[in-house]
């Protein structure tokens, strides 16, 4: 990050060049004026009071007393508003026209005060999440490169074992390639979701959603994994029927992504639980698992594309795409509502997403 030195920097000084110039002439401009009207009073009050030269003089002496009083009044006026207005302003125009030419790390120096004190700041703000909504923008693109190109050479490899006889095209090899190219739709297909409800684009198809169904529904998707897993698959409801409105198959892609979460982060012997309550003008959904927990260094992360708690793991293991979490959370906020994570390493980590009405 780099701040504008007057001193330092041409476009500064051109701005304030141009500032300092237009009102040294417009002031100068009104001193003559002075002059001269002061010339025009004295002769009038000497030729109504029937004074002699003697008033002229006087009258004149005094006005241009004035005259000289006041540039250097307006000196000081002038360094003052140098220092407020005229600096200030030609730092915000010298900062724009480096933020229009591509440079984002340019700051304004916020030493003024005042209105043009916060000027400078919201400038600084403005500039700043520019140049951290771009630095985003390149991360997720060096990340999505990185997911697309794994899956992409182990298609390339397949293919071209096959057409050079280093592999027969069985059933094995076919199905392999075709498990990465489902893998590849998944993902353009996540980050299509992920783009729309970032944008606020996502369309919802709200209706009454029976809350007990769709825990139940999540629990009968899951039970054969969960079994296969050694990890018991439980749901605990309200003794009172629970319902509210949603679009149920963005529901239930939340809920999907979490119950996956968890089982594979979660050993044999170990559980998950989905539970519903209600609170206060809304509805309260949990997953809780007893698995691996996540390090307090990564909970602020967790929701961000393409996080993985082992950076070393990849898609042939299981562990997905990394836009899981991700997905969930915009889904959440596009219903109005919040979603939370509390993790204990080697205890477990439960989510808590609450939902309006």
């Amino acid at each position: 990050m780099k701040e504008w030195k007057h001193e330092h920097h041409a476009p500064w000084r051109k701005h304030r060049r141009w500032f300092f110039w237009r009102f040294a002439l417009a002031f100068w401009f009104l001193v003559w004026l002075f002059v001269g009207i002061m010339h025009m009073v004295a002769r009038a009050i000497t030729n109504y009071t029937g004074g002699g030269r003697e008033m002229t003089f006087l009258v004149l002496m005094g006005g241009c007393g004035l005259a000289i009083a006041l540039p250097l009044l307006m000196g000081v006026v002038s360094w003052a508003l140098s220092r407020r207005v005229i600096d200030p302003l030609a730092q915000v125009m010298a900062v724009t026209d480096a933020v229009a030419e591509g440079d984002l790390s340019v700051r304004v120096e916020t030493h003024a005060r005042g209105r043009f004190g916060r000027l400078s700041q919201s400038v600084n703000n403005m500039v700043g999440e520019l140049e951290r909504t771009g630095e985003q923008r390149r991360k997720m693109t060096a990340d999505i490169a990185h997911e697309l190109r794994t899956p992409l050479h182990i298609i390339q490899g397949n293919l071209e074992g096959i057409l050079d006889g280093v592999y027969d095209p069985t059933a094995e090899h076919i199905q392999n390639t075709l498990d990465e190219t489902t893998l590849l739709a998944r993902l353009v297909a996540d980050l299509g979701t992920l783009s729309q409800a970032e944008a606020g684009q996502l369309s919802l198809r709200r209706e009454t959603v029976d809350v007990a169904e769709l825990l139940t529904d999540i629990e009968t998707s899951f039970s054969g994994q969960a079994e296969l897993a050694g990890v018991a698959l439980s749901v605990s409801l309200p003794a009172t029927p629970l319902t509210m409105t949603g679009d149920i198959d963005r529901l239930n892609q939340v809920l999907t992504n979490l119950v996956a979460n968890g089982l594979r982060h979660t050993g044999a012997g170990g559980s998950i639980r989905l539970m519903a309550a209600e609170i206060d003008n809304g509805v309260r959904l949990t997953v809780a698992d007893t698995g691996e927990g996540i390090a307090a260094a990564d909970l602020p992360f967790i929701f961000g594309r393409f996080w993985r708690g082992d950076h070393a793991r990849t898609h042939t293991n299981g562990t997905g795409g990394g836009l899981g979490l991700a997905i969930a959370r915009q889904l959440v906020l596009a219903h109005g509502g919040d979603i939370q994570v509390a993790s204990t390493v080697g205890v477990g980590t439960t989510f808590t997403i609450d939902l309006p009405h």
